[in-house]
């Protein structure tokens, strides 16, 4: 039994996780933190879970952490996250983090992004990116591993096997993507009251969002080509869901069944992904750990289409495939 500790468990992330080790054999949650004041039993915090865990939220350092648990996920934020994990791993621990510190592979380019200084810089570009369905056999071995973006995953999953195929051009993909307010995390802001975001649908840090970096950097390195997108994000007024719409452009002629059969072939032995023919949308897999894809040719353009649960094969979910691998347990364990 892996004894599993969660850091930041009072986010929505957290509670999607806790929810499927709850289901998981060979997973036994010892150790949830948070700096609230007056350890909280966790029901207090996540209600759905009264009489499921009996367990507080602790304010604990990382040293203490990691003498209670064999495996962590980390669901703190940017620098937050790296400046505890860094203080773990000497003692063996094995972590999956949440937050964005170990994604990019270039320092300089994190610290722009991001507006801060990294407090784990010597890991920087040293860390296994937690996407197994494009670096499966890197997983299993690693002490690290950075769980991916919600719309990352989305966007890379429905571009990989194309720019791997060199299907489309690298360079002009628009992403146009779409997401619950959920992705928001759970802290109150402005822009996620309800009276503010409810009837309504708005683009946000357009042309700055700092998933923009990352989806280049993963879909260059799958491709072994320089890949540049346009990324616009939306605000939809629903609890949970990303739909990504994407426009490339053919290197060639090609049928949307020429492109199917690829996308088909490509993710023939992962088993979260399904492609489709129908037109996805955000409830076909809402609730699950799943990513829908399809194709589709209009006036030159070939249109990507995929959806993921942002809470899930956005987050949670990929970090229990991750879990597993990293265990030698079978991929799919708990997550259907």
């Amino acid at each position: 039994m892996i004894r599993v500790g969660i850091l930041g468990a009072t986010g929505y992330t957290a509670l999607e996780l806790i929810k499927i080790l709850l289901r998981h054999p060979h997973a036994r949650i010892t150790t949830l933190t948070s700096r609230q004041e007056g350890q909280p039993h966790v029901a207090a915090v996540h209600p759905q879970l009264t009489n499921r865990l009996d367990l507080t939220l602790q304010d604990l350092g990382p040293e203490t952490v990691a003498a209670q648990c064999d495996c962590v996920f980390s669901c703190l934020p940017h620098a937050a996250s790296a400046g505890i994990i860094m203080k773990m791993l000497p003692d063996k621990v094995r972590v999956i983090d949440f937050s964005a510190d170990y994604r990019l592979r270039d320092l300089a380019t994190y610290e722009e992004w991001y507006g801060t200084r990294h407090p784990d810089p010597e890991r920087v570009g040293k860390v296994v990116y937690g996407l197994p369905e494009l670096f499966r056999d890197q997983i299993p071995p690693a002490q690290l591993v950075a769980n991916p973006g919600c719309y990352t995953s989305t966007a890379i999953l429905a571009l990989a096997p194309l720019l791997c195929r060199q299907v489309i051009e690298s360079r002009g993909i628009i992403i146009d993507a779409k997401s619950g307010v959920s992705g928001a995390g759970r802290s109150p802001k402005l822009t996620t009251l309800y009276p503010e975001c409810n009837e309504s649908l708005s683009a946000y840090s357009v042309g700055r969002h700092r998933h923009t970096p990352e989806i280049e950097q993963i879909l260059t390195l799958a491709s072994g080509q320089t890949v540049e997108v346009v990324f616009t994000p939306h605000l939809v007024p629903m609890d949970r869901g990303i739909l990504c719409t994407i426009y490339t452009r053919p290197v060639s002629p090609i049928t949307e069944d020429d492109c199917l059969e690829l996308l088909r072939e490509f993710y023939r032995d992962q088993p979260f992904v399904r492609v489709v023919e129908h037109l996805p949308a955000t409830k076909d897999v809402s609730g699950t750990n799943y990513c829908d894809i399809t194709v589709r040719l209009t006036r030159g353009y070939l249109l990507v289409l995929a959806c993921t649960d942002n809470l899930i094969k956005g987050a949670s979910g990929v970090a229990v495939q991750n879990f597993n691998l990293m265990h030698g347990f079978d991929e799919a364990t708990a997550l259907v």
